[in-house]
């Protein structure tokens, strides 16, 4: 079995990889990764040396590299984890969110199209997309797989737009292809101009919280390691041509995280209670700002048994703890020296 994981060497992608390499030695595993600003093989450092393992600098926007590199390689499967991802950053450009989430993903498409037209069989396209094509709730309800998309942001209606065409490539021309919705991924590896990896940042060097309007925004967190798993689970075991919700249930405003996050790490670093509290900060809403995401993830639980392992608290906790053991790492990624690690492992720019 040969598996293309894109983005392998961003926050989520990495946690993928290294689950597929540790669970099955006899698969091939290539990561195909860009190396744009969230790209960091130092995420990888404990793997590179496995033999069933291979990267490969690539762009998902370049169709003629793809074309080859499935033809080379006779991929058996793709999991598709490449994409901006950011909404702040969509919200500033949203044209590169366009061409990298829908143009790219339309591109991995066809390539797997052509190397696969002979034999379907065996095949596999799995799409990794995001609770925010869904829109936003009220105080109740939760996103379920029937929910209408209602994308708010440039980034949550490119990632809307790329769920389309791979349904339409599944309706059109048959291709083997399943969809997961997921909710806030929090972990190790996180790039820090997500909230959880940037406030423990702030907080460790005195600096500035700053919480959007009044930081009652609800989002569901899910481990990173949970979502491996079910990435696992779904690839494998789901059905062809379906879409899996995965939601870590654990709903928390904003505030009530941050405030959370600062009662850990002024215990982490042995400040007095409510110090890094002082450190909140009240800012103006993002545009667009979507009030609560939930996810219903029982269709997963039911067909295919999975559950998040571990409650927020816990969860957050073991991420406050790695951040405060890998300081170089995150100092390296503020810094931007980690963009130096790929010359220093493959001796090329």
């Amino acid at each position: 079995m040969h598996i293309l994981i894109t983005g392998g060497a961003g926050f989520i992608g990495s946690h993928v990889v290294r689950h597929f390499l540790k669970c099955y030695p006899s698969y091939t595993v290539t990561n195909l990764d860009s190396l744009t600003y969230a790209g960091n093989l130092a995420n990888l450092s404990d793997v590179d040396a496995l033999p069933n393992y291979r990267f490969i600098k690539g762009d998902i926007t370049d169709s003629a590299f793809l074309l080859r590199l499935f033809e080379e390689q006779r991929f058996d499967g793709v999991i598709h984890l490449a994409a901006e991802s950011h909404v702040d950053r969509s919200i500033a450009n949203p044209t590169e969110f366009v061409v990298t989430n829908v143009l790219g993903t339309v591109n991995l498409l066809n390539a797997a199209k052509a190397s696969w037209q002979s034999e379907m069989e065996g095949k596999r396209f799995y799409h990794i997309s995001t609770d925010e094509v869904y829109g936003s709730l009220g105080a109740e309800g939760l996103f379920t797989e029937e929910t209408a998309y209602d994308p708010h942001s440039p980034y949550s209606a490119s990632k809307a737009a790329s769920d389309h065409f791979v349904r339409a490539y599944h309706d059109t021309y048959g291709l083997p292809v399943v969809i997961s919705n997921c909710s806030n991924n929090y972990g190790s590896f996180q790039f820090p101009e997500k909230l959880i990896p940037l406030f423990i940042n702030n907080i460790r060097n005195n600096k500035p919280l700053p919480v959007y309007g009044k930081g009652e925004n609800v989002r569901d967190w899910l481990w990173v390691v949970d979502h491996a798993v079910a990435i696992d689970v779904i690839y494998h075991r789901g059905r062809s041509g379906e879409t899996y919700n995965i939601g870590g249930h654990n709903e928390w405003t904003n505030i009530d995280l941050i405030r959370q996050l600062c009662r850990i790490m002024d215990r982490k670093l042995g400040r007095g209670a409510g110090e890094s509290e002082k450190l909140i900060t009240y800012v103006t809403d993002r545009a667009g700002h979507d009030l609560r995401y939930a996810i219903d993830s029982s269709k997963l639980q039911r067909e295919l048994g999975w559950i998040p392992s571990i409650s927020f608290e816990k969860g957050l906790e073991l991420t406050v703890e790695w951040y405060l053991a890998n300081q170089e790492w995150l100092d390296n990624v503020t810094s931007g020296s980690y963009q130096h690690y790929y010359e220093k492992m493959y001796g090329v720019k």
